[in-house]
């Protein structure tokens, strides 16, 4: 892809605009931004405050860690770090600087002001209004579509802000539409590394020190630990390993910033951790790294552009699978082997449902890694699932759209399921 191609810039403004830092899991940082940024509009510390969410986010908030909060869980916990500590200038990174100070007031900001958290049915996934009271006056804040996507701000009775495209707010970004398989190894192949250098180089730095973290100290299930402590230290094992721990360390309060992906950081992690494990062990240099990497972001965002950002399909499942593209092509497969590996993996394991952002997380993440290595050496051997074989499409790009109507439409049932179950 020649740099003059129309593609090669949007391809790079989706990982600028999909890679971005953030600190904990994003639905509660996305309702602690909320809050922060009620907070000041309404110029006060609220002495009440009203959260209104659609069900992905009361279920990806409801059992994980907020950071920086002495170990609380919860929507509440979320909004209140966010009204107390919150810097709405910071975005995803909203609560990275809490002082030992601000986490005692937020436990005492909790104890004496009253929160309440109403379930709203929305059109959009990802929906959450934080309306903050000081006597008379209130602010609200609404974001939807995507983590950092403010669509309207409003103080006492005067809109200050309403986005025109309220019902698509991902207008917002660059459309994703001009993605497909063969275009992202054509970009990889071709695209300029100091293009790209800041962006993945970022996600390197980060992710691998949360997966450190995480394998260094006791978090949630250790479920990274776990893996090397029973399957050994082979590269596969080390691959689902370290994606795995950078999960049980966010998932339970770990401080560390992640690079996300698909505004998750699990899935952040997922498309990162296996392909750097795969350099590192075939001692493959900066250069074919970074483009594998590219590979294994933009297969993971094309997936999840049809899913959706939230739903009953776990993102996790995405992110493995296209994390083994990237190691394909890391280890110089061409296109075909690509495909294959994707369309293998991915049928594999798209019934893996979402039911929140917990420990668990890191065990969906090492089954997904998982799929997706198999289904590269499937397809290495010549032994690929064939067109027509269950949601199999007659490409990878129909089997791509296949999974997308099952996580986006097919699966809303089990999402209204999963979320009631959660909320009982």
């Amino acid at each position: 892809m020649e740099r003059t191609d129309s593609r090669y810039q949007l391809y790079i403004n989706i990982l600028e605009e999909e890679l971005l830092p953030a600190m904990g899991c994003t639905e509660p940082i996305c309702l602690a931004y909320a809050a922060a940024k009620a907070r000041e509009v309404l110029g006060a510390m609220p002495d009440r405050v009203e959260v209104l969410a659609s069900g992905n986010i009361i279920k990806n908030v409801k059992s994980v860690i907020v950071p920086n909060t002495n170990g609380m869980k919860g929507i509440k916990a979320a909004a209140a770090v966010g009204i107390v500590a919150g810097d709405a200038a910071k975005a995803l990174e909203v609560i990275a600087d809490v002082t030992p100070e601000q986490k005692k007031e937020t436990e005492k900001y909790l104890k004496e002001t009253p929160i309440t958290v109403k379930h709203v049915n929305t059109t959009e996934q990802l929906d959450v209004t934080i309306v903050v009271y000081n006597g008379a006056h209130k602010a609200e804040v609404r974001i939807s579509g995507f983590h950092t996507n403010i669509v309207c701000i409003r103080k006492d009775d005067e809109t200050l802000f309403q986005c025109e495209s309220i019902s698509k707010p991902s207008k917002k970004l660059t459309d994703r539409s001009c993605l497909s398989i063969a275009g992202i190894i054509d970009f990889a192949d071709s695209v300029e590394i100091a293009d790209i250098q800041d962006v993945i180089g970022r996600q390197i730095e980060y992710n691998r020190a949360i997966s450190d973290e995480g394998l260094r100290n006791n978090w949630g299930a250790n479920v990274g630990k776990t893996l090397l402590k029973y399957y050994g230290d082979d590269v596969k094992v080390r691959a689902k390993a370290r994606a795995a721990a950078g999960s049980d360390a966010r998932m339970n309060g770990c401080e560390l910033p992640v690079i996300i992906n698909s505004g998750s950081g699990n899935q952040g992690l997922t498309v990162s951790m296996p392909v750097l494990t795969y350099a590192e062990e075939y001692k493959i240099g900066d250069d074919r790294l970074y483009r594998a990497l590219v590979v294994s972001n933009l297969t993971a965002i094309h997936q999840k552009t049809r899913i959706g950002r939230l739903s009953a399909y776990c993102g996790a499942v995405s992110a493995g699978c296209a994390s083994a593209c990237g190691i394909a092509y890391l280890l110089g497969e061409p296109l075909d082997i690509i495909k294959k590996t994707l369309s293998n993996a991915v049928v594999t394991v798209s019934g893996l449902v979402c039911d929140g952002a917990k420990s668990s997380c890191a065990s969906k993440i090492a089954a997904s890694v998982e799929a997706g290595l198999l289904g590269y050496h499937m397809a290495k051997d010549g032994n690929n699932l064939e067109a027509g074989d269950g949601i199999v499409g007659a490409d990878i790009e129909d089997t791509i759209k296949n999974v997308g109507l099952l996580g986006s439409i097919g699966m809303r049932e089990t999402d209204t399921e999963i979320i009631d179950i959660m909320t009982k």
